[in-house]
């Protein structure tokens, strides 16, 4: 069985980004699957877009909503930034998988500016 199924099914994800001197950075974050990859949400501005940019390599783990007591594999992964159409998507995405309150918190990200933020796509390794 590959990996995407159960990481995609996951509450809360522990997105681990890397600093150009190789520390990890661990943040709990939403994702949901979409097109074999899992998709996140983020402001442009946070610091795991800067990483990202800097470095696709990450990792995901299974966690709660704190980023505390992680649970399942570690799997590695490689992120991309989206553009504006495939942010879209993966807005709709993380918004069906967490219901009401993913739609009223999309709704709240579109009132702000859909330039504010921006989609990560993530290919994990098999």
């Amino acid at each position: 069985m590959s990996s995407f199924e159960p990481i995609a099914a996951e509450k809360y994800l522990l997105l681990t980004t890397f600093r150009k001197n190789g520390t990890p950075v661990p943040t709990p974050v939403w994702a949901a699957g979409h097109d074999g990859e899992v998709v996140v949400w983020s402001d442009r501005q946070a610091g795991k877009v800067k990483r990202v940019r800097n470095n696709p390599e990450v990792t995901v783990q299974g966690c709660d909503l704190r980023g505390n007591q992680t649970h399942g594999p570690v799997v590695t992964g490689r992120a991309r930034l989206l553009d504006d159409e495939a942010t879209e998507r993966a807005r709709t995405a993380i918004a069906r998988k967490y219901g009401i309150v993913g739609q009223v918190t999309m709704f709240f990200s579109r009132l702000r500016g859909r330039q504010k933020t921006i989609g990560l796509a993530i290919k994990l390794a098999e």
